[in-house]
């Protein structure tokens, strides 16, 4: 269940939800994964303050293609995206971040509310009350949460058709089993509420292109991408009271083409033994901890994996060199 609604002071049409989880169920995931044979961290654990705000620093490195040419789709093509997704609509963006994105389509879909999702309170909050403050006439229902795990949305969202705002290929950090499972669920949020208007997926997702190109997006010259990747091993030092050592880690980014997928791990540069919550975990020299992928799709590729959520694609926008797509998609 939601905390009751804060509204907050800096903005009269923003509304603050913090969803709260158990944390206790922080250290049976991290232990679980990294007393794995192949050691993994989940990805959303790269999401503190710290690690949003380096994320929004890797978007605007010029290695760093995705952004830049979604964004490109999204304003120009922004009056027809409207045509599909119609006025007066729920948006809801989950893993909003700093929901730059999102006001490349505002002023052409008009929708009635947005409900930014997050799983940084700060971010989420500061990113609220900076787009309540330049859209007045928008009502926001930010919802702090770890938005993969299908939380309810709040009661106090208005009826109406429900378009999911999902850019930045996220759906990219799940293997091709765990996506479908995420866009059912996402079908069921734009399909299970009371309006008699299905809703709609609006969803970027990057393209297959030479592993060089996929290669220098992820190994920038300024290292932001590398200092993104070890500010996960202070987060969860802070959150299950660790002592990983970040300077006995390295980055590692390469694009296995095989699985046609950006794998990120953190090489141990020495053999050493690292305590999480009272539990002693043995790493080698050059063990690694899986921490990311991100799978690149084909258009058919793509088009496929989505009816095996029973959902359909029924408008696609591509850049010219086909680096980056932006899909529109409803139920089957």
């Amino acid at each position: 269940m939601f905390d009751s609604v804060i509204k907050t002071k800096s903005a009269d049409n923003v509304y603050f939800n913090y969803h709260k989880e158990d944390r206790s169920d922080d250290i049976t995931k991290l232990l679980q994964g990294l007393q794995a044979p192949q050691k993994t961290i989940n990805p959303k654990y790269f999401y503190d303050t710290q690690g949003s705000e380096l994320f929004e620093k890797i978007t605007q490195l010029p290695e760093y293609y995705p952004t830049r040419t979604e964004k490109h789709l999204l304003s120009h093509h922004a009056q027809e995206i409207a045509q599909y997704c119609e006025e007066q609509v729920i948006l809801i963006e989950p893993g909003s971040g700093n929901s730059d994105k999102v006001r490349l389509l505002l002023a052409a879909l008009k929708p009635k509310s947005y409900v930014p999702m997050d799983i940084s309170a700060e971010f989420l909050q500061r990113a609220a009350n900076q787009l309540g403050e330049k859209y007045p006439w928008l009502d926001i229902h930010a919802i702090c949460t770890d938005f993969s795990q299908s939380p309810p949305l709040p009661n106090e969202l208005p009826q109406g058709k429900r378009i999911i705002f999902y850019p930045g290929s996220t759906l990219g950090n799940m293997t091709p089993p765990q996506a479908i499972h995420y866009l059912n669920q996402l079908r069921q949020w734009i399909d299970g509420n009371n309006s008699q208007q299905k809703g709609g997926i609006l969803i970027g997702i990057d393209l297959h292109k030479s592993s060089q190109q996929l290669n220098a997006a992820y190994n920038d010259a300024a290292g932001i991408t590398a200092a993104f990747n070890l500010n996960i091993l202070s987060h969860v030092n802070r959150l299950v009271d660790g002592n990983f050592d970040k300077q006995k880690f390295e980055h590692l980014a390469f694009y296995n083409e095989k699985q046609h997928r950006i794998e990120m791990h953190l090489v141990s540069n020495i053999d050493h033994i690292v305590h999480l919550n009272k539990h002693a975990l043995t790493f080698k020299k050059g063990e690694r901890i899986h921490t990311e992928n991100s799978y690149k799709y084909t258009l058919d590729s793509f088009n496929s994996l989505v009816n095996k959520a029973n959902l359909s694609v029924k408008k696609t926008w591509i850049d010219e060199d086909s680096l980056f797509s932006v899909h529109y998609l409803s139920s089957i």
